[in-house]
């Protein structure tokens, strides 16, 4: 199989959660077990950083990985969803995995994944174990796909532990509380290892001590030391002052990512890098310095406060969920415009309710759907869109609903494309 052949064959044979929601999920190890052992126990043979939480996950993984590459260390970094290409899910120092690898991986052990029948997200964290430990990667960053406990990559024994904060996603499958999903992310706590923990909320903070004392790993609240002052939007990028105990520490620290919500995860990031210097990992300010400042550069991350263009400005965010959605509003508010234009689409497994609820009902929107069996159809989003008092047109392929913004715009205006990855995927 070539490459293409490749992936087809993981799209189509393996169950995606991505395309077809729950049903890929698997409830147990099971499968990563089998697929890790069939493979030698890649993942216990080099270090790593586990990162979980409901937003943020992403962006505090690439900051970590960039600055750990700027101090010098031979970086792993995974993540998903990808956008764009499947690669984009397994990087080295910011390289995306060779196609050939890929190829070479899935021909090897299609005969176990026939008698194994994994997940793709299972078939994935194997490859990326796999790749990590045969090119010697000195520390990886892990990031889950969903949850914690259950995750297929709960199977390393990290150095590190972060969770970013606890909000409402995945209700149907992590549970309807804040303490039942912020129980499922504390799965990924560990025995005798620190875990930085980026948001301290009240429905959650007990959750996390008690399984903490539970593991006897040592437990940070990363805003409970850190504060972030000063903030400034610069370009697409975020200057703000960072204050460790009262007393300044960072001043004028840039990061190249520019939305607002942006600060928090900076403040987990400082922690987590803390944790990690505690440990006896070299790292310098002027490596977290360089590391914040280059992330995108170094890592490839994309489709946060992605500006895609100028006159009129347009920008598209991944945040779908209501805690994200929370702060691209908030962002969206003080952005300096005539009109707003909202290319909004969504997903059809999730309540998108609380969602459309924080919405601007002043936008002009254009109601879109992904191409992929998830995606909401895009009428039925414009009529739940309008019990909300959202108005606007459907047309349902991606890139015509920007184009049709696009025609309806002035240079003055602004146009936002977000409410789901998959949508913010079509674009970039």
């Amino acid at each position: 199989m070539n490459y293409s052949e490749t992936l087809e064959y993981l799209f189509s044979r393996l169950p995606m959660f991505t395309r077809i929601g729950a049903a890929a999920l698997k409830p147990d190890l099971t499968n990563t077990i089998a697929l890790c052992s069939l493979l030698g126990n890649p993942q216990h043979k080099f270090k790593t950083i586990h990162v979980a939480g409901t937003n943020g996950k992403g962006s505090v993984s690439h900051m970590l990985a960039s600055v750990l590459q700027n101090a010098g260390y031979k970086t792993g970094l995974y993540t998903s969803p990808h956008l764009k290409d499947f690669r984009e899910r397994i990087r080295i120092n910011g390289a995306m995995i060779p196609q050939q690898y890929v190829i070479d991986f899935v021909h090897k052990h299609k005969a176990a994944f026939e008698q194994i029948q994994p997940s793709f997200f299972e078939m994935t964290v194997a490859l990326c174990f796999d790749y990590f430990a045969h090119e010697n990667v000195e520390i990886a960053v892990i990031e889950t796909g969903l949850g914690g406990r259950l995750d297929s990559t709960n199977i390393i024994a990290p150095e590190l532990s972060v969770i970013t904060n606890i909000g409402w996603d995945h209700t149907d499958l992590l549970g309807d509380t804040l303490a039942k999903i912020a129980s499922e992310k504390a799965g990924i706590i560990k025995p005798h290892t620190p875990v930085v923990i980026g948001e301290t909320q009240p429905e959650t903070k007990q959750v996390f001590l008690e399984k903490a004392e539970q593991e006897s790993a040592p437990v940070f609240f990363a805003d409970e030391q850190n504060r972030c002052t000063e903030i400034s939007f610069a370009g697409s990028g975020l200057s703000c002052t960072i204050t460790v105990d009262s007393q300044i520490k960072y001043r004028n620290l840039f990061c190249e990512l520019g939305g607002m919500y942006q600060q928090k995860n900076i403040i987990t990031v400082i922690e987590s890098v803390h944790q990690l210097q505690q440990k006896g990992f070299e790292i310098g300010t002027t490596h977290l310095y360089q590391g914040l400042a280059q992330v995108k550069k170094q890592t490839g991350l994309a489709g946060r406060w992605h500006q895609l263009g100028d006159n009129p400005l347009i920008i598209c965010d991944t945040g779908h969920n209501v805690n994200g959605m929370e702060y691209v509003v908030k962002q969206l508010k003080v952005l300096p415009y005539k009109k707003l234009h909202m290319v909004i689409g969504m997903v059809k497994d999730k309540d998108i309710t609380k969602v459309l609820a924080l919405l601007p009902p002043n936008a002009c929107y254009y109601f879109t759907q992904a191409d992929l069996p998830r995606a909401l159809d895009a009428n039925l989003l414009q009529k739940e869109a309008s019990v909300y008092g959202l108005k606007g047109v459907v047309v349902s392929k991606v890139s015509d609903a920007l184009q049709a913004a696009k025609n309806n715009s002035t240079p003055e205006d602004c146009i936002f494309i977000g409410g789901s990855t998959f949508v913010v995927a079509e674009i970039i």
